[in-house]
């Protein structure tokens, strides 16, 4: 072995902090901003953002072709340099079509760190005995999102969205630094793929499923809610920590859930968080509180990244080959989610007025994924 597992968890955290936390993520508290500066109407900010996770599906469903040559930590590494600097760029337009393509290759990004980064850690702490070490690696999603809500608080309305923008950029290539010094080069069979990667398979549709209703249903609430804090009179005035909230319950979630997974089982596991989930997403719009507020925005931090290790911890279980195929599948299933959902909410606000009816079918969808989960077989492997 010629890595130290627990540094590599941190480069893992890090990783992810830098291209999802903050690389796919610091969009919502920054909306607010571009949305009065900018003018853009619901519907334009819930493209913007499925252009995001477009280009996150793309992104997934590429790297499942297998036709992606060089090691894990190459791609990883390009694909965080990206993610950096896509985030920076959208400082320096203000064309709605510029921002659909910044913000869908930086999606392409986070997808590729997503999978090639994900298997690399997964793999490099199972070969160490140090499986645990994992949900490290999960909680940079959180801390990038309490990062980038400090980072836009911090610049706020004198720096203005471009300046958010730049400086959430820069944070990220801070990230990409100590990523290429803590994660080590990839070796053996899995850095070539000289292993053919093992297809999903039928057994793996309900987890598909209910990983893509999962993608749609935190989406809505995870990408409006800051907006919909601002122009609500009676919350507005936690506006500067609902995200934040998001984010420090984000971090220890992965532990929390995998937890109540070893001891009620994953299916178990996920179906509980979604159901919880969907309490939170309803919340949100239920009850024009500031504290209900904040505590749906810390139901939805505490939930979603514990959801997306849970799915991805079952279709590891369901692969009996390289993961990296049914990572990536399933990646892409809830790309699928995340891309219907914001443009569904845009659209419906403005015909409705608000994100009540959206939140409420997001939450509706939460459910019918947790149902889901009875259909789910036992894994394929341990």
């Amino acid at each position: 072995m010629t890595f130290r597992p627990l540094p590599l968890a941190l480069g893992g955290m890090v990783a992810m902090a830098a291209a999802m936390g903050i690389g796919r993520f610091v969009y919502t508290p920054i909306l607010p901003y571009m949305a009065d500066a900018l003018s853009l109407s619901p519907s334009d900010a819930g493209l913007i953002a499925s252009a995001n996770f477009l280009g996150y599906m793309g992104g997934a469903l590429f790297a499942a072709t297998g036709i992606l040559g060089g090691d894990r930590r190459t791609w990883a590494l390009g694909a965080l340099a990206a993610s950096a600097a896509t985030t920076a760029a959208m400082a320096a337009t203000v064309s709605l079509p510029l921002f659909l393509a910044l913000r869908f290759a930086g999606g392409v990004a986070s997808a590729l760190v997503m999978v090639f980064g994900s298997a690399l850690v997964f793999d490099r702490l199972a070969e160490a005995g140090r499986p645990n070490l994992s949900h490290l690696h999960f909680a940079g999603v959180g801390l990038g999102i309490a990062i980038s809500a400090v980072v836009v608080t911090s610049v706020g309305a004198a720096g203005g969205w471009s300046g958010q923008w730049v400086a959430a950029g820069a944070v990220a290539a801070a990230g990409f630094a100590a990523v290429l010094i803590l994660v080590p080069g990839d070796t053996g069979p899995a850095a070539g793929y000289a292993s053919p990667p093992a297809a999903p398979g039928r057994s793996a549709a309900p987890l598909a499923v209910a990983y893509g209703l999962f993608g749609f249903g935190y989406v809505i609430t995870a990408t409006f809610v800051s907006a919909m804090v601002r122009t609500t009179p009676a919350i507005s005035s936690v506006e500067p920590v609902v995200w934040l909230a998001v984010g420090l319950a984000a971090i220890p979630s992965v532990a929390l859930w995998t937890w109540i997974g070893r001891r009620i089982g994953n299916p178990a596991s996920f179906a509980l968080a979604c159901l919880v989930e969907a309490v939170g997403v309803a919340i949100t719009v239920a009850v024009a509180h500031p504290a209900a507020v904040v505590a749906g925005a810390a139901l939805l931090g505490g939930t979603f990244m514990g959801l997306t290790a849970l799915g991805l911890i079952m279709g590891r279980g369901l692969a009996t080959g390289d993961p990296r195929r049914m990572l990536a599948v399933l990646t892409a299933s809830f790309g699928l989610g995340q891309m219907i959902g914001p443009v569904f909410a845009g659209y419906l606000s403005e015909i409705t007025g608000s994100y009540a009816a959206p939140s409420y079918a997001a939450a509706t969808l939460l459910v019918i994924a947790a149902a889901l989960t009875k259909l789910i077989p036992a894994p394929a492997r341990g």
